[in-house]
């Protein structure tokens, strides 16, 4: 009578957790790098609609600001969202910038030092994006390293 084997060998058990294993080594820190990327990119997100309040406010002839105790200027985004803090820096004269220091809570401490930055030429009327201090791998797609 021949004996009929059920189950598996420990050494194909091995081979499957080695495997298992090899995968979470590799699979784990891009997935962490994609979501520290998906935070910058969401921040940058948070900043972006200030752009066509500075713009209202430009032809307007007024002082664009991001604190909401005076109408005039006021771009309707406050001083802190999930992952920035906000400042808006500028003149009707010189080149006006929306910025978002990445150090709130909800962003990642790789994020920490690094900051996202519109900025608008007031010569060209153009918008440009930098991210001081970011590592390029986590560069949301329309900024460049500074």
């Amino acid at each position: 009578m021949q004996r009929v084997q059920k189950g598996f060998t420990l050494i194909e058990l091995m081979i499957v957790v080695a495997i298992i294993g090899i995968l979470a080594a590799v699979g784990l820190p891009a997935y962490q790098d994609y979501t520290i990327k998906a935070q910058a990119t969401s921040a940058l997100k948070e900043i972006t609609p200030a752009k066509e309040q500075v713009e209202v406010f430009i032809a307007k002839g007024v002082v664009s600001q991001n604190t909401a105790s005076n109408n005039d200027g006021y771009i309707g985004i406050g001083t802190t969202t999930t992952y920035c803090t906000v400042s808006v820096v500028g003149t009707l004269t010189t080149n006006q910038t929306v910025s978002c220091a990445l150090n709130r809570p909800g962003a990642n401490a790789k994020l920490a030092t690094s900051s996202l930055v519109w900025t608008r030429s007031v010569t060209e009327g153009t918008w440009r994006c930098t991210a001081p201090g970011m590592n390029a791998k986590y560069l949301p797609g329309q900024c460049a390293t500074s």
